[in-house]
């Protein structure tokens, strides 16, 4: 994505010269790499390759070089954005000459330019400015096309693109005025006026000020029926009439026929209630057609909260159009907390003045005391009471009661256009009784449970509100001048809360009932998990109650997957990690898992990937110290999975480990399934080791951190690994298992010696040495032997490593360790590869390569054959040394090491310029280039610059060859690696 990044700096700024300041800038920001403007050619090069017509060189690339910076030629080429700023401009061009079919077509033209988000994923500032620019024009082409269709008189195309495209603020007043146009176009005038409604009191509740001159324009027109000033011609409103079809309930017909119009249909419920909306028609109805006295509108919605922060989109889904002539149904869920039923009272509100014949509201209470509990007939009696005004008539308890209640209430609302807000429902049974049956009526739904049995239009999870929006209610709270005397706790705090608007307004509220309190404070009393789940408590409102009113819902079955994935030591997981603890199939965890996310205590970023909000988590865990034998045996099945996962995934194999936990059947084929369930942690695998330290599992967190270390070096994650192993280190002294602080010392000993900090290396290894002796353990003393030999004979201590090196390979045949004697064998070899004994060097990789071989792991076979080609190749054969290499190459890709890739190819390049085809070898160097990352070994990237600089050279490409050696020299700790620093300044004085 970097490369593509950079390409895109050089065309949006093009065709001028972009300066490599500029150009580090663009891309990198404030975090530019540790080399420079160096790095910029690596870039360049594939680039160049990748654009430019085979055979061109440098100078008439389509990236040219110049002074201090690079420029593109785009020549014949034609951008996108070009065409997009063509396509805009004649799109202005036509509407301004009032030609809105030509307008339409160009703007729908320009905006079929944009295919998804621009620059998706490119980082850097001036992606990230360019796509906000980018993002701005298009919300201004949408604009014009919505207003092109209104004045073409296409409004009901209109209000499909509006609602497609949210507001992008809850006050955005150019598209609330275009909504309104499209409404009353559309014969809606009660719904136009209602969307002035809505964005003034949004403007006045988060701004604090009126609508603009042109909202407040076009509310008076809708008023006047001014169609002049809304449709662009003279006229009142053509609403077309069509049939409207029988009415339906969520998707089933209702059984009666209605007939007619859209319009009549409206005119007959202004009929029924004339003053159902404050902004019904400035001329009001003949009253000679209203028969008998109006009945008063029935609102029984609760108050609307004053603070709702951040939830336009949500609102915006529920509150658009729905059809007209059946009954629309939305549901919401979402886990305690997160605001769910504020989200629908604020809807309802927005929503009914739309709705002549009522607003009501019924709480099921779901998740209350058995005996607060609502079931349908008791909700149907009430509803009833409340559309017919008294209780008479009422069907009598008995075996038909919920049935007749249902025929009861559908007949009541046949003819209304009902509101009704259903609250806190657990399952579809609860719900589908209470849908009215008038068309036209609306339905909004809210529980923590998902409802799959309910047929419904729109369904809505309620996420939690990002930091932005957690500290814009914090705001809204507490007051804006003291929430930002504090801004970095005011964060920290809506972090601790998860984004729960109920977590934030109990914070809220007990800061404002504490004013000597600092949000700082507050924010040390929240500073873990079990204490912070403790603080979320004011009088009758309480985090946790919240929680265990969900966890008390659950089956037994359920109760016991929730606290198992309390206990896992990520924040993702997958169904193998509660499998493994549950002692069940993974179908079995996956189905539980599933359940667990219709309950909203789960949620699924991904397809199988699943995730505890850190609040349930907390209260989960809480749950499980009540049972904590079972705590902690879920804790130590979950934490033997990933010891097991990283033994199998690394290239010593399970074999090589003494101790550690029992596996009695490891859940994993081969070690690819263990790399790639590894690589679903991601960058959560050092949080495992930590979980385990601050669980008292020590050994678990040396065993995991063991086993992990080969694994993330392979893979180039080095401070990954060194982190792991330090938190490890910690506390190996209290471990059981008395072989840790030897162990662990040796893998930070090979994470340095595969950083070429061979001095470091070497210290870790002899302290290793002396704790193993000491505790009599020979398979650490074997790796602590071979990794001082490793470390030393690069630093020039041959006869001290070799003599490290006998005995630990002595030692290695004897414990049977097949990968310990191979990497022994091959650093004999190299130790007589620098010697000039290339026939023995090839002996012992040849040995060293049937050791790997019979062990099977890709990684260690592709590493062996480098050392194999490095004997060929100095014997004068780079024949076979390039065809070994190439299977090298195959083979490091096949195991996903990332530098051991870059290694071999390097090393190909070397073989190529060998042979006499230095051209290629640059190729080869330059894809090597391409493969190295920010994790890369300074002495690696050195080695393939200095074989770089050489081919260039014998090219006599001098000036290249130069900067090469110069970057290489420059890197950040070179003058540490002699062995590669020597050849860079050789080949920097010889150019």
């Amino acid at each position: 994505m970097r490369r593509q990044a950079f390409l895109a700096a050089l065309v949006l700024r093009g065709p001028d010269l972009v300066t490599y300041r500029q150009l580090l800038d663009d891309v990198w920001g404030s975090e530019p790499p540790g080399t420079g403007h160096r790095v910029l050619p690596s870039y360049v090069y594939p680039l160049r390759k990748a654009l430019d017509t085979a055979g061109v060189g440098p100078d008439r690339s389509v990236i040219l070089g110049g002074r201090g910076g690079y420029r593109f030629v785009a020549g014949s080429a034609v951008t996108d954005l070009d065409e997009l700023v063509d396509a805009a401009l004649l799109a202005r061009r036509a509407k301004a000459a009032g030609d809105h079919d030509a307008a339409l077509e160009r703007t729908s033209r320009a905006l079929g330019l944009f295919r998804g988000e621009p620059l998706t994923g490119l980082p850097g500032p001036l992606a990230d400015s360019e796509r906000r620019r980018l993002s701005r024009q298009r919300r201004a082409l949408h604009q014009d096309r919505v207003e092109c269709l209104v004045l073409l008189g296409r409004h009901s195309e209109a209000l499909d693109e509006l609602m497609a495209v949210p507001l992008a603020r809850p006050h955005d007043e150019p598209l609330a005025a275009l909504r309104m146009r499209a409404l009353y176009g559309s014969g809606r005038q009660a719904e136009a006026l209602a969307v002035y409604g809505e964005t003034r009191g949004r403007l006045l509740d988060e701004l604090g000020v009126e609508p603009g001159e042109e909202l407040r324009r076009i509310q008076q027109a809708v008023l006047r029926r001014d169609d002049r000033v809304l449709l662009g011609r003279p006229g009142g409103p053509r609403a077309a009439k069509a049939a409207v079809p029988a009415p339906r309930i969520a998707g089933h017909d209702i059984g009666n026929e209605a007939t007619g119009s859209e319009e009549s249909g409206r005119e007959d419920a202004r009929r029924r209630d004339p003053v159902a909306s404050p902004h019904h028609d400035a001329t009001p109805p003949d009253p000679a057609t209203r028969p008998g006295r109006p009945r008063p509108r029935h609102n029984e919605l609760p108050g609307d909260t004053a603070c709702l922060v951040g939830r336009e989109a949500e609102l915006a889904l529920l509150t658009a159009p729905v059809p007209p002539g059946a009954v629309s149904v939305a549901v919401v869920d979402g886990t305690a907390g997160v605001g769910k039923s504020a989200l629908v009272v604020r809807a309802a509100w927005t929503l009914g003045d739309a709705y002549p014949d009522g607003s009501l509201y019924v709480d099921l209470r779901a998740h209350g005391a058995g005996h607060e509990r609502v079931d349908p007939r008791r909700a149907l009696r009430r509803l009833l009471r409340a559309v017919r005004g008294t209780g008479d008539d009422l069907p009598e308890p008995g075996p038909d009661e919920l049935a007749e209640l249902v025929a009861a209430w559908r007949a009541a609302t046949s003819a209304l256009r009902l509101l009704l807000v259903v609250d806190d429902a657990r399952s579809a049974e609860q719900v589908r009784p209470l849908l009215p049956a008038g068309p036209g009526s609306r339905v909004l739904v809210a529980g923590r449970q998902r409802l799959p049995g309910l047929d419904a239009d729109v369904r809505l999870t309620v996420e939690p509100l990002d930091t932005g929006g957690s500290v814009g209610l914090l705001r809204t709270l507490l007051g804006r001048e003291r929430a930002d005397r504090e801004p970095e706790a005011a964060r920290a705090l809506a972090r601790r809360c998860g984004g729960l608007p109920l977590a934030l307004r109990i914070v809220g509220a007990r800061l404002q009932n504490r004013p000597s309190w600092t949000l700082e404070h507050l924010a040390a009393r929240m500073s873990d998990d079990a204490r912070g789940l403790g603080e979320l408590k004011a009088e009758d409102r309480s985090m946790a109650a919240a929680f265990r009113m969900s966890y008390d819902q659950l089956t037994p079955e359920l109760r016991r997957g929730f606290l198992a994935v309390g206990q896992s030591p990520t924040a993702r997981f997958d169904g193998l990690t509660l499998a493994v603890m549950l002692d069940r199939s993974r179908e079995d965890a996956d189905d539980l898992l599933e359940d667990l996310v219709d309950a909203s205590l789960l949620h699924q970023p991904q397809p199988g990937r699943y995730r505890l909000h850190d609040l349930v988590r907390a209260h989960a865990r809480h749950l499980a110290a009540e049972a904590p034998a079972q705590a902690a045996a879920d804790r130590a099945a979950v934490l033997g999975l990933y010891t097991a996962a990283g033994r199998l995934a690394g290239g010593w194999g399970p074999e090589a480990f003494p101790t550690g936990p029992e596996v009695t059947a490891a859940p994993f084929a081969d070690w690819r399934e263990a790399t790639a369930w590894l690589d679903g942690a991601s960058g959560e695998l050092v949080d495992v080791v930590a979980y385990a330290a601050d669980a008292g599992e020590y050994d678990h967190a040396g065993w995991i951190a063991e086993a992990l270390a080969d694994h993330l070096v392979r893979q180039g994650h080095h401070q990954e690994a060194r982190t792991a192993l330090e938190t490890a280190l910690t506390c190996a002294d209290m471990a059981g298992d008395r072989r840790m602080p030897a162990s662990l010392r040796n893998c930070v000993g090979l994470v340095d010696v595969h950083r070429g900090r061979f001095r470091e290396a070497y210290a870790w290894f002899a302290d290793a040495l002396r704790l193993s002796r000491g505790q009599g353990e020979p398979w650490d003393r074997a790796r602590a032997m071979a990794g001082m030999g490793v470390a030393r004979w690069p630093l020039g201590h041959v006869d001290e490593a070799v003599a490290h090196l006998d005995e630990a390979l002595e030692l290695a045949v004897r414990l049977d360790d097949d990968w310990l004697a191979g990497t022994v064998t091959c650093n004999l070899g190299a130790i007589h590869a620098k010697a000039g004994r290339h026939e023995e060097a090839l002996g012992h990789y040849r040995s060293a390569l049937s050791v790997a071989e019979k062990n099977g792991r890709p990684g260690t076979i592709s590493e062996t054959l480098c050392f194999v080609a490095d004997a060929h190749l100095a014997l004068g054969r780079p024949e076979e040394a390039m065809s070994l290499l190439r299977r090298a190459v195959d083979l490091a890709q096949e195991a996903g090491d990332v530098s051991l890739r870059a290694n071999a190819l390097s090393r190909l390049g070397a073989a190529e310029h060998a042979q006499g085809d230095p051209h290629a070898a640059v190729d080869t160097h330059h894809e090597a280039l391409s493969a190295l990352t920010e994790r890369t070994s300074a002495w690696l990237e050195m080695q393939i610059r200095t074989r770089l600089g050489q081919s260039y050279a014998a090219v006599g490409r001098r000036t290249e060859a130069r900067r090469e050696f110069r970057t290489a020299l420059s890197l950040p700790e070179a003058g540490d690696h002699p062995r590669a620093y020597g050849p860079a300044r050789d080949g920097l004085d010889s150019c």
